[in-house]
């Protein structure tokens, strides 16, 4: 026999009661799965956040910000999310397509003359394909194009997005277009070129006046500068004698340069807080706060396998199995959206190459949030209940 409604809801608010007990008497249990990882050397500190479409539930700052200084990490801090940037480009591109503007179906080349004289294959025995690059194929990584160009070296983001587009158009392919999956930078920033020929505006420009200022992404940027730059968290490799501090050695330095180039595929710096909107956004069809920002038809495309033959389990910018989409960042950040269980989770560490074994830190973190999270997410949006845990948070 079903319990009748009020009880429904008195076991719903007595579980997250218990789970605020554990939270007063143990600690949270997130942060518990993080901190041996934090104290044996295998990540320095992270940031962790657990939320369902409507609600923030947890967010944890576990470790250090930085070592050396024993600066303890806060739930502000400022990550190189790196390929977190693709899914927010294939976002801004979906705008586009919602407008008439771009059609992912189209020649890439209608929008980029250059791509029209693309090959496949080197040398002699290179050929027109038999089918033109695609505007989908760069999102999906299934045009062929490699990861990068030599003009990209020594690090991404030395040149003008146009430019680094134009070098593209003359490599040639690994294969035909739409056939395979070859992981490829130079495909995303196709996508973000195409987003400034279709618009008319710079991509950076383009971001923050269609998604970053709607959905309130206060801290997502480029170029870290004041406030921003001094909450940026530090990177750290493996070392002889246990974490060392490394710059990230995909971008130059300083970070607030005003030369750095904006690099849709891997550019981005945010914070927890910010991914969440983002994928808030995603999770409810492409409304935020009440505001639209993607149609349902554009979410539900950019987050199905649109990989075709390639079967690659990848969408518009972004991973998807059709029960959860997700991607990850070069430097250890990863963040989901599982819609079974309705349960958004971000991770944000900053690590070149993990020490130890620390990557289990991220499936350890998943595995916390849907143990602790999951009942209460599952129970809907109308039984949501305030935030259950915060620690180390900034002070005002």
């Amino acid at each position: 026999m079903r319990p009748s409604p009020l009880r429904c809801i008195a076991l719903s608010f007595g579980f997250v009661l218990a789970a605020a007990a554990a939270f007063a008497d143990d600690g949270s249990p997130v942060a518990a799965k993080l901190r041996p990882f934090v104290e044996d050397g295998r990540i320095a500190g992270a940031v962790t956040l657990v939320a369902t479409p409507e609600t923030v539930l947890d967010v944890q700052a576990v470790g250090w910000a930085d070592v050396a200084a024993k600066t303890p990490m806060t739930t502000d801090a400022v990550f190189w999310i790196a390929s977190q940037s693709k899914p927010i480009t294939g976002a801004a591109l979906m705008i586009l397509v919602d407008e008439g503007k771009v059609d992912v179906d189209a020649p890439v080349a209608k929008y980029i003359p250059e791509f029209a004289e693309v090959r496949v294959g080197e040398g002699p025995s290179a050929v027109a394909p038999k089918c033109p690059v695609l505007v989908r194929d760069v999102l999906t990584h299934t045009s062929g194009l490699p990861f990068k160009s030599p003009m990209e070296a020594p690090t991404l983001d030395l040149f003008p997005l146009a430019d680094r587009v134009r070098s593209y158009a003359k490599l040639p392919l690994s294969f035909e277009p739409g056939t395979k999956f070859q992981y490829s930078n130079a495909g995303i920033n196709t996508a973000g070129r195409i987003i400034e020929v279709a618009s008319g505006q710079p991509y950076e420009a383009f971001l923050a006046e269609r998604l970053f200022k709607p959905l309130g992404m206060a801290d997502a940027t480029f170029r870290p500068s004041g406030d921003r730059l001094a909450r940026v968290a530090k990177s750290y490799r493996p070392g002889e004698h246990g974490l060392e501090e490394t710059p990230i050695d995909q971008l130059k330095y300083p970070l607030d340069a005003p030369d750095r180039e904006p690099m849709p595929a891997g550019g981005l710096f945010a914070t927890a807080d910010d991914v969440r909107r983002f994928y808030q956004m995603l999770a409810n069809d492409g409304v935020f706060e009440g505001r639209r920002i993607l149609s349902e038809a554009a979410v539900r495309a950019m987050t199905a396998d649109q990989s075709g033959e390639a079967r690659a389990n990848y969408g518009f910018g972004i991973g998807s199995n059709g029960d959860v989409f997700t991607h990850g960042g070069a430097y250890g950040t990863n963040s989901a959206y599982d819609r079974k269980r309705r349960l958004i989770t971000v991770f944000l560490g900053q690590h070149q190459g993990w020490a130890k074994g620390g990557e289990a830190a991220i499936p350890a973190f998943e595995e916390a949030a849907r143990k602790t999270f999951g009942p209460i997410a599952a129970q809907g949006k109308d039984a949501e209940q305030p935030t259950v845990g915060i620690s180390n948070a900034p002070k005002p």
